[in-house]
């Protein structure tokens, strides 16, 4: 039994090794690069879903003020520190009623001034930090409305 199974093996070996079996291989050969950017600096929300869309201070029914607004952003800056300022006054109008805004950005108030909000040696490792927006609360208290408002904030970058 042995025999026949070796006479078939013997016949088929060199079917299995000829040209016209090799050639069903089909082979290809690609070169593969990528760039990768260096960022130098950057101030980027952690969140990336919520900028473009309007965004809600909550009304506290118990304590009857507007709870502040609170988003993270990571911040780099290989070559210095990083300064904020404001594009305009910040609040927010219904009609003639008006609620003036207190930014923050890591923590440091923010006016139309440039002043440093991370130093050099945190922004070059890089961190997090929060903007806060919240409402000051007008003379007199808060007035029922729909307000509506825009925060404009300016980044730059300081030289070393």
């Amino acid at each position: 039994m042995n025999k026949p199974l070796m006479l078939l093996g013997a016949w088929l070996a060199p079917l299995l090794l000829s040209p016209q079996v090799l050639a069903l291989q089909e082979r290809y050969a690609f070169d593969v690069s990528v760039t990768i950017p260096e960022i130098e600096a950057y101030v980027l929300p952690s969140e990336s879903d919520w900028m473009g869309r309007e965004q809600t201070l909550a009304w506290d029914l118990v304590k009857s003020r507007l709870s502040p607004l609170r988003k993270d952003f990571d911040v780099k800056n290989l070559n210095g520190g990083v300064a904020a300022r404001l594009g305009d006054t910040p609040y927010l109008l219904s009609g003639a009623d008006r609620i003036d805004l207190q930014v923050l950005f890591n923590k440091v108030p923010l006016n139309l001034s440039s002043t440093e909000v991370i130093n050099a040696n945190e922004a070059r490792i890089g961190r997090r930090a929060e903007l806060d927006i919240a409402a000051i609360e007008p003379e007199g208290g808060y007035k029922g409305g729909d307000y509506y408002g825009t925060v404009h904030i300016v980044f730059d970058f300081l030289a070393p």
